[in-house]
């Protein structure tokens, strides 16, 4: 396992909000994208991130100070074009 790549990974999950909705929506799918971005996870690296249960990402991000997070603007772009 590299433990550096699943720790950035755990990272961004925690502190990229729209990594974070990508992931929670498609976990297998957003592992294999940052795979095929160079980014080398194994199969036993993302079956054990899938199986971690997803609501932690979040329930983690929201104890952090926001000053550690990346938000996601296209919420915000989403909902005033419906304004």
């Amino acid at each position: 396992m590299s433990q550096r790549i699943v720790e950035r990974v755990i990272g961004r999950l925690v502190t990229d909000e729209e990594l974070r909705l990508e992931f929670t929506r498609a976990p297998r799918s957003t592992l294999e994208a940052l795979r095929e971005r160079g980014w080398e996870l194994n199969h036993a690296e993302v079956d054990a991130l899938m199986s971690t249960d997803i609501g932690l990402w979040g329930e983690i991000a929201g104890r952090i100070d926001s000053r550690l997070q990346r938000c996601s603007l296209k919420g915000t772009a989403e909902t005033s074009e419906n304004v």
